[in-house]
Formats: C-alpha cells, sequence, structure tokens
C-alpha cells in the first residue's frame, strides 16, 4: 500500500484482511488464540513480506495487478516505521496472525499496512490492529487516524466506514486504480 517513496498514495492500501463477525467489538481478538503484539525487526522481514503478499493475494484478481503492499520494500517498511506482528502461542519461527504498519506524521498516524493470515481473515484480527493503530496514536498525543484502500475493494471500505473512517479524498494511482484515503478524528 505504499509507492516506491513509501507516501500514502496508493490504491492498494490498509487491509489483506476484512469480513467481519458480527456482534464482535473492533478490539476484540479471536476468541481462540492466544495472541502477543510487538514490534517487528530486522531479522522479521521475511515474515512480514510473507504475510503480506499472502494476505492481500486475493485482491489480484480484483485490480489486475499485485497490490503494492505485496511488491513493497518491507526492509525499509521495518527500518522507517512502526510494524507490529500479531503472534500466536505457538513457536517464534511460526508465521505470524496478522501485521500492522503505521507512520507518524506531524498531525495524525497513517495506517500503512494491515495484513491478516488468510485463513484467519473475517476473525476480528483487522479490526483489533486498526484498534492498536488508535491507542498509538492516542499515546503519541494525535487526534486522528489516517488510511487508503483502492476504491474496488468494497469489502474493505465497508468495515472502515463501520469502524467510524469517513473518505476525504480520491485519488487516481497509475496501475492500479483509485485510492480512497479515509480519516477517523478520535475522540
Amino acid at each position: 500500500m505504499q509507492d516506491e517513496a513509501r507516501s500514502d498514495r496508493d490504491a492498494g492500501s490498509a487491509e489483506g484482511t476484512t469480513r467481519g463477525e458480527p456482534g464482535r467489538d473492533a478490539a476484540s481478538p479471536p476468541r481462540d488464540a492466544a495472541m502477543t503484539l510487538r514490534r517487528a525487526g530486522a531479522e522479521d522481514v521475511p515474515r512480514v513480506r510473507a504475510l503480506t503478499r499472502a494476505a492481500y493475494a486475493h485482491w489480484i484478481l480484483v485490480i489486475g495487478t499485485e497490490p503494492r503492499p505485496m511488491t513493497a520494500d518491507h526492509e525499509a517498511a521495518v527500518r522507517e516505521h512502526r510494524v507490529d506482528l500479531l503472534e500466536g502461542d505457538g513457536a517464534p519461527a511460526d508465521p505470524p496472525l496478522g501485521l500492522i504498519e503505521t507512520r507518524a506524521e506531524a498531525d495524525h498516524l497513517l495506517i500503512v499496512n494491515v495484513a491478516v493470515a488468510p485463513t484467519l481473515q473475517g476473525r476480528g484480527i483487522g479490526r483489533g490492529l486498526v484498534a492498536h493503530a488508535e491507542e498509538l496514536a492516542r499515546a503519541a498525543g494525535l487526534d486522528e487516524v489516517r488510511l487508503y484502500t483502492n476504491a474496488r475493494f468494497a469489502r474493505n471500505l465497508r468495515l472502515y466506514a463501520r469502524l467510524g473512517y469517513e473518505p476525504y479524498r480520491e485519488e487516481a494511482v497509475p496501475r492500479v486504480g483509485i485510492a480512497i484515503h479515509m480519516r477517523k478524528r478520535l475522540r
């Protein structure tokens, strides 16, 4: 969901996840897994790349090309942004369950990438990761969270709207379509 310059100008963005479980609190994890959230380090780059590629793969058929998060420079993401990995209670080498990549700006926190393992999508993990980003923003004294997603990712647009995000701008992105930029003001 980032271009070569890693800006917030992409139509692939902020979620390779979403489907929802009715009646679930936005921040609640799935009921059947023990999980921990930790900051990714350089040693995690292969896991970040693999999870992101798997999470976004189903969108290729929708937009006719790989969404930008699939081809992003994940080494730079881990080095320059905050990437938090959601892990289960298995071995440290097990694939992460999900991740969220954020970048603090002067007046908001940008969600750059949200990815959830394909077999776990629709179980509240993405919502919980977005809630985590909102808590990071509050802790940093920021009162707004922004994200963007491809206009053709209708499932993502519905999820973000349910979570209180409102569109504020559209942007044409060559080769991938229209990016819908969304924001949520935190109370």
